[in-house]
């Protein structure tokens, strides 16, 4: 295997995936040989598929499919009047699993920090704001991360949304100091929206 490029070089990216070493990607890559028609050509034409197609949505953050509208931000038929802001795509997929919010949601992409302030321009906060207004929302629930940057960007959408006379509200017990998201079960998700405390209420 080592004097095969090709092999080489999979092996290499595959280990860049979250929770994957040399050894898994070395396992991986001999079951997808060991099965090249029933999964390593469905897989490489997929993976094709999805970078053609697949991108992140330029108002809500979310990932879509270039080839449909918007399911989140831009599906008429939902009638939501709360929107959850969320650092990741990955921390609206574990919100949606436990079925514990039902509504919008805007996917920043990262957070604020205290020596990288330039980059709220690629947070879709402006773009967040005029959701807001355009779709007479209620309620918009920080549910950044309990990290220093996460509470800090929760701060500046909080202070950007002041204007807008809604009611503003975080994450409140269940989510503890300096957790993620992302890695919290359903039960602790639950409680953190259940128990959300009010920042802004117009």
């Amino acid at each position: 295997m080592h004097n095969i490029p090709e092999i080489e070089n999979l092996i290499k990216l595959i280990s860049k995936l979250p929770g994957l070493g040399p050894k898994s990607a070395k396992r991986i890559i001999l079951k997808m040989i060991n099965n090249r028609k029933e999964l390593m050509k469905p897989l490489a034409e997929n993976i094709s598929e999805v970078f053609k197609n697949v991108i992140r949505c330029k108002i809500c953050g979310t990932l879509k499919s270039n080839l449909l509208p918007c399911d989140n931000c831009e599906n008429i038929k939902k009638k939501f009047n709360k929107i959850c802001v969320v650092e990741n795509i990955s921390d609206q997929w574990a919100i949606e699993s436990s079925s514990v919010f039902q509504g919008y949601f805007h996917i920043l992409g990262g957070t604020l920090s205290n020596n990288n302030l330039q980059k709220k321009e690629d947070l879709l906060i402006d773009s967040l704001i005029e959701r807001v207004k355009r779709n007479n929302i209620e309620e918009v629930i920080l549910a950044t991360s309990a990290t220093v940057e996460g509470q800090t960007t929760a701060f500046y959408i909080q202070d950007s949304l002041k204007k807008t006379n809604i009611k503003v509200s975080k994450l409140a017990q269940g989510l503890p100091v300096g957790g993620e998201i992302e890695s919290l079960d359903d039960g602790t998700l639950i409680s953190a929206f259940k128990n959300r405390q009010s920042l802004i209420d117009n």
